[in-house]
């Protein structure tokens, strides 16, 4: 399928492992659950719902995986959402509740993984990087809560002579090295999944741009050639769910979201960059973030715009970013460049909810979705297979709705996220 101008075709594109093609869909269907939308939310529902028997069908406008879940950093982090964030929200039962939901969701991907036989690259290891004294204190505070926890998997502060180890670099002070996390190839992943779901009977249709849904006692879910009646709904557009839903628009904002992949690195000069293939990302509410891909190219991503503006220039914005990690790379050929669209939730709390009482949602993942979206997905497939609590404790946190679309919701997003820029520097 084409790109288009935004959507730039990808590094995980062409080296996309599994070129299934579903067929657009045409005539009238019967489902017990239509899923809208084939990325990790709607996939990850899907293939939940095909393991307990149910007859599902899954819509997506372009190709499995076309949007964020196929374009984003590739990065496996444990984590639902900030404890804290949800304490303040919702009580300390439901912070627990998250706190747990955060292991889940990683463990979630590699047991699929392993179950399904997907290959996507998987390589744990993960380095939070930083250097300003509130990436420092973000550091210490994240190792002690998960230090105090228990958290289950390898744990260890890092000062600059231990950033050695793993990063060739000097542009960092600190480091937290969490082993349980690591890095994928984000788009075989996906595509690995959607398969699965095949397999167990799922009927997916690709090219299949919902148009409308018509809600009532069995829903009707229309696209320009086609339709589905089912019992249940499930909408996981996410940031391309445009105007499907309006009762959803503006409750989430969409922002740009970019990355380079450099021309393979020689083994000498990628293991020096990396020593140990760690991902690594900064602390900070807009990080820089790099790995190297499995045939040794630096993925290197950073740039986020939350006003609504696509940059002229993807190479031209991201390559000083590069420079200043890693110089070695800054005359460097770049091989792919690459956007896609993020769903910001303005408290960075994930959204769930019902309409009507027969569809279903799950958005709003503020860039930290790989794990996360794929445990919103199993969700969304108890609640409709009648096992709803933990669905509906995050259904309860209020989220605000921001009127006037696009137009008037980025430009609040750009200025809150400015704001958040000045204080980090403090």
């Amino acid at each position: 399928m084409q790109e288009s101008p935004r959507h730039t075709a990808s590094y995980y594109a062409a080296t996309r492992n599994d070129r299934s093609d579903y067929p657009r869909l045409t005539g009238s269907h019967e489902a017990d659950a239509v899923v809208v939308g084939g990325g990790f939310t709607g996939v990850s529902a899907a293939l939940s719902l095909a393991e307990r028997g149910y007859a599902v069908v899954l819509l997506e406008a372009k190709r499995i995986g076309w949007g964020a879940s196929g374009r984003n950093g590739g990065q496996l982090i444990d984590g639902f959402v900030e404890t804290a964030r949800i304490a303040r929200r919702a009580g300390a039962a439901a912070a627990e509740m998250a706190r747990r939901m955060s292991l889940e969701s990683r463990d979630l991907v590699i047991e699929r993984m392993r179950r399904y036989a997907i290959d996507c690259d998987f390589r744990p290891g993960f380095v939070y990087l930083g250097s300003r004294r509130t990436e420092l204190r973000g550091i210490d505070a994240e190792f002690e809560e998960r230090d105090r926890v228990g958290y289950p998997f390898e744990l260890r502060r890092l000062d600059r002579d231990g950033l050695r180890t793993h990063l060739g670099s000097s542009r960092y002070t600190a480091g937290l090295l969490i082993g349980g996390n690591g890095h994928l190839h984000p788009l075989n992943l996906c595509a690995g999944e959607a398969r699965a779901a095949a397999g167990l009977g799922a009927r997916v249709f690709e090219d299949s741009p919902v148009i409308r849904v018509r809600h009532g006692e069995r829903p009707l879910v229309e696209t320009a050639s086609g339709s589905v009646r089912a019992g249940r709904v499930v909408l996981a557009g996410n940031a391309y769910l445009g105007g499907t839903e309006p009762r959803l628009e503006g409750r989430v904002v969409p922002a740009g979201s970019y990355i380079v992949a450099t021309e393979p690195l020689s083994d000498t000069l990628s293991d020096r960059l990396l020593p140990t293939g760690v991902a690594c990302c900064e602390y900070r509410v807009v990080p820089d973030y790099f790995r190297l891909s499995a045939d040794r190219r630096m993925l290197f991503g950073g740039l986020c715009t939350y006003s609504g503006r696509e940059p002229p220039d993807i190479d031209a914005s991201i390559r000083p970013r590069v420079r200043r990690v890693f110089p070695e790379l800054g005359g460097g050929r770049i091989d792919y460049r690459w956007g896609g669209h993020i769903a910001i939730s303005l408290n960075r709390i994930p959204q769930f909810g019902r309409i009507g009482g027969n569809t279903y949602y799950a958005q709003g993942y503020s860039g930290h979705g790989v794990a996360p979206a794929h445990l919103a997905g199993k969700l969304l497939a108890d609640a409709i297979a009648g096992d709803a609590e933990r669905f509906d404790v995050f259904a309860r946190i209020p989220h605000l709705r921001l009127p006037g679309g696009r137009r008037f919701a980025n430009p609040v997003l750009a200025l809150g996220m400015l704001l958040y820029r000045l204080r980090e520097l403090f």
